[in-house]
């Protein structure tokens, strides 16, 4: 991996053959999209006393995690992220359940519809179509229709804001598309920053070359836990690193102590998240725990400060960066972002009898 390649426009097109770089800088436009799709689908407001179940797996789950995160302690409901073949027993038929898979077929998502229709939950699917959209429309569970011909990762716009209308639908929280066209609006401008037109010295890719080489975790806290398992799936994905996220203040109780040994064993580096929302305690462990892991030299340390005035442009802007920081290693590592043949054997050989 060389750390010195350009990461021009031209420079990326070389390696990025399927253009996922052309999906991560149309996230504005795809957040509007999403806002369009959102209202043909007519989700019906209904009252949810037991709240919100977001079922999904790999990318079809991240836009829940987002949509949770950013609606925080304005919940009026429970939300809760689901990624299991089963439901928690506590739902009922007070409960909606958002069933989201890009393919339709994502087996655990389909055992998740099921369940909550046996129990007499609420139900939306969000998917391009296959067996959930078949099933929702034969039971007259509304849709929400998502483009096909992307990566389902690429399509965080979409599960996103089909999430935070499950999350107003049903009574947590108020409708989105005003912060959503806002938050669409700063990223516009953080891309002419962060893009491949950008400066070389530009933050995102400043980061991608602090990472080249190196095995990456990334620590968030509060709301910004959802970016960092994004950034780490992103990674995983998109620059087929392993790399690994972690929350605080849990990882001050026990990970910290783990850097003492790390020295010579791999060489890692800590990405940690900030957020002006985080309540005070969360900030300082940040920098204190920062500059715990400088100390012992065993990796190296980037901080990452979110940026936009509501909790919802302040993750966008986390994810934005991160996806843009996986493509560029991607490109440093001469490798294509787009493919997963892993993934697609791995599925392939879970299909057998």
């Amino acid at each position: 991996m060389s750390a010195h390649r350009e990461l021009s426009a031209a420079a990326v097109a070389s390696v990025d053959h399927s253009d996922l770089m052309g999906d991560v800088l149309d996230l504005p436009a795809q957040l509007e999209d999403a806002l369009w799709r959102v209202e043909a689908a007519g989700l019906p407001r209904r009252d949810a006393p037991e709240g919100l179940v977001l079922c999904g797996m790999g990318g079809s789950a991240v836009g829940g995690e987002l949509a949770v995160a950013a609606t925080g302690r304005r919940a009026r409901r429970p939300l809760r992220v689901s990624r299991d073949y089963e439901l928690d027993p506590w739902i009922g038929a007070g409960a909606l359940v958002l069933c989201s898979s890009y393919s339709g077929y994502t087996e655990e998502t389909l055992a998740c519809f099921a369940a909550a229709g046996a129990v007499g939950a609420s139900r939306v699917a969000l998917t391009t179509g296959g067996a959930l959209a078949d099933s929702a429309r034969a039971e007259g569970v509304p849709v929400i229709g998502v483009p096909s011909g992307l990566q389902p990762r690429a399509a965080v716009a979409y599960t996103t804001v089909g999430a935070l209308e499950c999350v107003a639908a049903c009574g947590a929280g108020d409708p989105p598309a005003e912060e959503v066209r806002a938050a669409g609006r700063l990223l516009e401008t953080l891309i002419e920053e962060w893009g491949p037109d950008a400066p070389e010295g530009s933050e995102a890719k400043t980061i991608a070359r602090g990472l080249a080489g190196a095995l990456p975790v990334v620590y968030g806290a509060g709301a910004t836990v959802a970016a960092a398992r994004r950034w780490k799936s992103q990674l995983n994905e998109n620059a087929k690193l392993p790399s690994f996220a972690s929350v605080l203040p849990e990882a001050d109780h026990n990970e910290l102590i783990g850097y003492e040994r790390a020295r010579g064993l791999a060489p890692l580096h800590a990405v940690f998240l900030g957020d002006e929302g985080q309540r005070s305690e969360l900030r300082r462990r940040l920098e204190l725990t920062a500059e715990v892991v400088e100390a012992t030299r065993a990796a190296g340390v980037t901080r990452v400060e979110a940026r936009g005035d509501t909790a919802l442009e302040r993750l966008l802007s986390l994810v934005l960066l991160g996806d843009l920081v996986s493509v560029y290693l991607a490109v440093l590592a001469g490798v294509d972002p787009t493919s997963v043949l892993a993934l697609e054997s791995f599925k392939e050989r879970l299909a057998e009898p």
